[in-house]
């Protein structure tokens, strides 16, 4: 079982990578491997996507490696395969992000990324530890509770449509969406690598999720 992480020349692939071997490692999932080559991303049995800035740069960025997205599509849209997306990989998930100007994502999610509103003193980005609070179960939460910390450093976040793809968020003075899903595709808005325990369990989860909710 082989997990990709896409490299798209956004996104902070040193410490995603080693986060990643480390789980691969503890659980027996097969190789991690990084790549921007479309078809071993095709051929990949599970799909990470980082991202870090704008969500229109890493957009842009995105498609300006030919082939990468459609490759994507195919494993993922297509073929359900387990996907993660990580901070702006997250946020690319919905229709549409509003952040600089109007900037079409996959829509794989419905949704808009908007800005956090600031409210109650609270300072916007949205910088530094906070709870989860779980909206839903779900596989990658397996050994985790409401309460459990993750880091966070963004300053807008994924609004879905359906409230059912909220998987869990945080309180920010008003809520911050934290974890999406839906199907075999699921996405982080805080970064696991940098969340710790919890982080990594996390990972550990989504290495051994076959897809199943």
């Amino acid at each position: 079982m082989t997990t990709v992480i896409v490299d798209y020349d956004s996104g902070n692939l040193h410490s995603a990578e080693k986060a990643f071997q480390k789980m691969a490692l503890e659980t027996a999932s097969g190789p991690v491997m990084v790549t921007a080559d479309p078809d071993v991303i095709r051929r990949a049995d599970r799909i990470v996507l980082p991202g870090d800035g704008a969500f229109p740069a890493c957009r842009h960025a995105l498609f300006d490696h030919r082939g990468v997205f459609e490759a994507m599509e195919e494993a993922v849209a297509r073929d359900a395969k387990p996907f993660l997306g990580i901070c702006i990989g997250m946020q690319m998930l919905a229709r549409e992000g509003l952040e600089y100007t109007p900037t079409p994502g996959f829509n794989w999610i419905d949704g808009t990324v908007e800005k956090i509103s600031a409210r109650a003193g609270r300072k916007v980005p949205h910088m530094g530890w906070n709870d989860l609070i779980i909206d839903h179960p779900h596989p990658l939460f397996d050994g985790l509770k409401t309460g459990d910390h993750a880091y966070f450093v963004h300053s807008y976040h994924f609004r879905v449509a359906n409230p059912a793809h909220r998987l869990a968020h945080v309180d920010y003075g008003s809520d911050v969406t934290a974890i999406v899903g839906r199907d075999t595709i699921a996405g982080f808005q805080f970064h696991p690598e940098k969340s710790g325990r919890v982080g990594l369990r996390l990972l550990s989860n989504f290495a051994q999720w076959d897809g199943q909710c």
